[in-house]
């Protein structure tokens, strides 16, 4: 039986870089007004949720936001891809051995479940050398809800290695309390790591199967993931 596991992006195999920075200037391009930005935390949330979240904020009603959409993502992308050049994402403690680890697997399919769109995870895990790793995941360009996208990247995992994938076989990694929350949306395990704004007791407050600091214990992890 092929298990999947499903690793969210930010903070938990990346962190720094100029998306935020992008991300700003796409929006004050687009709409002319990025918002209270400072006062809304980005964390577990997708983009298309946060943008919507800070142009709510600016009295901006529904249908206008929505025709800014498809302009605000490919200025983004636009952005993002030429400062990731000279600020690149930095890979976390850990993740290398460990996606090092699940490859030599046959028994393991390894993917994406991220609120960010899927041009702006490929270009931030492509600026950190790891974008080839993941063969499926889902996006926040798939579901602005995010306890929506592990079915996305299950229907895609099946898609790929059959159909006998379930989340009974998958666990969603990630560094927030939503990453726990989707996960258990869509009857997944999760392993909750405190490598992101989020403690330890917060993730296991949430309800994380397995709550670690970090991603350095390759052979705990594998053992976790894989029984």
């Amino acid at each position: 039986m092929r298990r999947l596991v499903l690793f969210d992006i930010d903070g938990t195999l990346v962190a720094d870089g100029p998306a935020k920075d992008a991300f700003v200037t796409a929006m004050v391009e687009t709409y002319g007004t990025a918002g209270e930005v400072e006062r809304l935390s980005f964390a577990g949330k997708t983009d298309p949720q946060i943008a919507r979240e800070l142009l709510r904020g600016t009295g901006l009603d529904g249908p206008t936001i929505e025709r800014g959409f498809a302009g605000l993502w490919r200025c983004y992308l636009r952005y993002l891809e030429a400062w990731l050049e000279d600020r690149p994402m930095r890979v976390l403690p850990g993740v290398t051995d460990l996606l090092d680890a699940l490859a030599e697997r046959e028994d393991v399919g390894v993917g994406l479940v991220t609120g960010n769109i899927e041009g702006g995870a490929r270009l931030k895990l492509g600026s950190a050398g790891l974008w080839g790793r993941f063969r499926v995941g889902g996006y926040g360009s798939d579901h602005e809800e995010r306890d929506e996208l592990p079915a996305f990247a299950l229907a895609r995992a099946r898609a790929l290695w059959g159909p006998a994938i379930t989340a009974d076989y998958a666990v969603v990694i990630g560094d927030t309390p939503r990453d726990v929350f989707c996960g258990q949306a869509g009857g997944i395990r999760t392993l909750g790591v405190a490598s992101g704004s989020y403690a330890a007791s917060e993730l296991a407050s949430a309800g994380a199967d397995h709550v670690l600091e970090d991603l350095t214990a390759t052979g705990e992890i594998l053992e976790l993931l894989t029984n």
